[in-house]
């Protein structure tokens, strides 16, 4: 399952999100979305975990305190346009 992962620090890159979720399953991949133009983070990425542990991961990181921002975390939807 893909997770979307919002209002991050800036500081946050992908190691720490693998770091992060690592801790409620095995993650196969992580993310942390960069601007073209500027190479500094947008404030959110994505994780991508078995099912049963990202529904863990929701449950345990959604709302928590990270840096002093409360970060978003639930599964990715497509884009659509």
């Amino acid at each position: 399952m893909k997770l979307f992962v919002g209002n991050l620090p800036w500081r946050v890159r992908d190691n720490d999100l693998v770091e992060m979720f690592s801790e409620h399953g095995s993650v196969t991949a992580a993310n942390v979305v960069l601007d073209r133009d500027t190479g500094r983070s947008r404030g959110f990425g994505f994780v991508e975990m078995g099912d049963d542990d990202a529904r863990k991961a929701i449950e345990a990181l959604n709302g928590q305190d990270l840096d002093g921002r409360a970060i978003n975390v639930n599964e990715a939807r497509a884009k659509t346009h």
